[in-house]
């Protein structure tokens, strides 16, 4: 299991939500399942939309295989700004050694 820190911004509010998931499983899935507000997740992870984008926090940030080309293109299409912390959730699998990962969600995936 891996357990996530997910904070979203929305609004002048900040919320804030832990969720385990199994390993293996990509961040973006394992949010939908657990019920997160903040991924819409479209294209159902296929790398094709954008709107599963995060803000994935210091040192997790570090830890996590550079994005591939594929990744690094649709980042050019998210709706909220995209910075050095910016990744598509849908390419992050999750491993023991993200245990702890914490991401920010953007105001908005439209």
């Amino acid at each position: 299991m891996t357990r996530i820190r997910i904070t979203l911004h929305s609004h002048g509010r900040v919320d804030g939500r832990t969720i385990d998931a199994d390993t293996g499983a990509s961040l973006m899935r394992a949010a939908v399942a657990a019920g997160v507000d903040g991924i819409a997740a479209d294209c159902g992870g296929t790398l094709s939309c954008a709107t599963c984008h995060v803000h994935v926090r210091e040192p997790w940030r570090s830890r996590l295989p550079a994005p591939a080309d594929d990744e690094l293109s649709m980042l050019e299409f998210t709706a909220s700004a995209r910075d050095p912390s910016s990744r598509l959730s849908c390419q992050i699998v999750l491993a023991d050694t993200l245990d702890g990962l914490e991401v920010d969600l953007p105001p908005t995936q439209y």
